[in-house]
């Protein structure tokens, strides 16, 4: 039986969270951090906060965001030890592939995303928002073990299903 080691990205692995970097960067932040307001209130679920997040966003170009991304600011003690272990380590997030696809090469592990179609333009349509806890049950379904390391209310159920859990407040 091998370990995995499963990764959240924003918070975790990134000293920021992203979307609101992406938000202000492209002038939304305002309409961003109201998002964040009412889903930390419990006014509207996560899954909610993340379509309206994605559809205020979704007239860049997603290259922009993923070049604005690659320049974030990471953990290298968790970058490190994932260069390390890259065949037993995994990133997972709610982002866009599209968006972190720079960022996340970095780390050269597997990485579990949403994913969507999109255009040079935009994002066209949501295909698949990622559930973590999905990512735990894949692994486990191999036989491995899932070690998850996760900071934020979207990490609990993919937590509470993995072997063991490590819940950090490395940038919060």
């Amino acid at each position: 039986m091998a370990i995995r080691f499963v990764f959240d990205l924003d918070g975790t692995l990134t000293e920021v969270e992203t979307l609101p970097l992406i938000a202000d960067t492209f002038k939304i932040g305002q309409e961003i951090a109201e998002l964040t307001k009412e889903t930390i209130a419990g006014t509207i679920p996560f899954m909610e906060f993340f379509i309206d997040g994605v559809n205020l966003l979704s007239n860049i170009e997603p290259t922009q965001i993923s070049k604005l991304l690659e320049q974030v600011p990471i953990n290298e003690k968790l970058l490190s030890f994932i260069l390390d272990h890259q065949q037993s380590a995994a990133i997972v997030t709610e982002n866009l592939f599209e968006w972190i696809k720079l960022l996340s090469a970095k780390f050269k592990c597997d990485v579990h995303a949403s994913e969507s179609i999109t255009t040079p333009s935009g994002i066209l349509e949501l295909t698949n928002i990622l559930k973590k806890e999905d990512v735990v049950r894949h692994y486990r379904e191999l036989g491995d073990q899932v070690v998850f390391i996760g900071d934020g209310n979207s990490d609990a159920e993919a937590m509470r299903i993995a072997d063991v859990s490590i819940a950090c407040g490395l940038f919060h």
